[in-house]
């Protein structure tokens, strides 16, 4: 099959013991099926944007974000058109601000209701919102076609942009930070990084992170929490391509403790880290840092 991916931000916004809900239209993969409202990031857009566009077409309400809660990977084999699908999904806590509650019109969705918890067991719910509800998942059926026969084949791929997933971790330990040094031929070749990098097909998110942790450093660590989402798009990225790329990457970052750690040696064989180290609270302060790595570490130090 062919294997695409999509980054997506959702909205879990609670209110007196009842969720917003959406339920998927006709012209989506799954009709009827209810989720939590939001949707894919167009290239250049911030999760966070994106999900205030999704949720104002959606349900007719203007929303503040107040905290990510987890991210997490689901994919979808579609038998009938012959491609898997890899969605990075993003999801935040929101509340409502403002607004009058509306089902969107010829989209995606063709419903949106607030639910009592308790009548939860009784929907038929996207697997990723039937476990951040604390429901039973139910898988699915991805070999049936689409009850109307709506579902199209993507886009052929483009070669001047691309999206990229990845998962970093500001990880730390008695020793103090772990960074790695990026390699020469890399978009910031020279600089030091924060651990971590892009998923892989079917990777979730933490597992991701713990997988590089280990080729970047020979470190086993523990996800504590998720700290922070961004995003940053570089219009001529040059890699190992050869050619510039507009790269549009959404980045998450994760708190990682180590419990014993080791002296770092870089696992990987001709990858994008040269280097691993420890640093103490002085040592980092005359380092040249990556915008994600000057982002996270100002937490650590204070």
């Amino acid at each position: 099959m062919e294997q695409r991916r999509r980054i997506g931000a959702y909205g879990l916004c609670r209110d007196n013991g009842r969720v917003l809900l959406a339920r998927s239209s006709d012209e989506s993969d799954f009709p009827g099926v209810w989720q939590i409202p939001g949707g894919g990031l167009e290239h250049g857009e911030s999760p966070a944007h994106a999900l205030v566009r999704e949720y104002r077409e959606e349900t007719g309400l203007e929303i503040a974000i107040r905290r990510p809660l987890t991210a997490l990977a689901s994919v979808r084999e579609l038998w009938d058109i012959d491609v898997a699908w890899h969605f990075d999904l993003i999801v935040y806590e929101v509340e409502v601000r403002t607004g009058i509650l509306r089902r969107e019109v010829a989209g995606t969705s063709d419903d949106v209701v607030w639910v009592p918890e308790s009548d939860l067991p009784g929907l038929r719910l996207m697997p990723f919102t039937a476990e951040l509800l604390g429901q039973p998942v139910v898988p699915l059926d991805f070999a049936a076609p689409h009850p109307l026969g709506r579902r199209r084949p993507p886009p052929p791929r483009p070669t001047d942009r691309g999206q990229r997933f990845a998962a970093y971790g500001l990880v730390t330990s008695p020793r103090g930070v772990l960074l790695t040094l990026i390699s020469e031929g890399f978009p910031g070749a020279g600089k030091w990084h924060l651990p971590g990098g892009g998923t892989d097909f079917g990777e979730q998110p933490a597992a991701g992170l713990l997988r590089e942790l280990a080729e970047e450093s020979a470190q086993a660590g523990e996800i504590v929490e998720l700290l922070a989402v961004s995003d940053h798009r570089n219009p001529r990225a040059l890699g190992p391509e050869g050619y510039p790329i507009d790269w549009h990457a959404v980045r998450v970052v994760y708190r990682v403790a180590v419990a014993t750690p080791t002296e770092p040696r870089v696992t990987e064989v001709s990858g994008s880290t040269v280097d691993a180290r420890w640093f103490t609270r002085e040592e980092v302060r005359g380092l040249t840092l990556t915008d994600v790595a000057a982002a996270a570490i100002p937490a650590w130090a204070a």
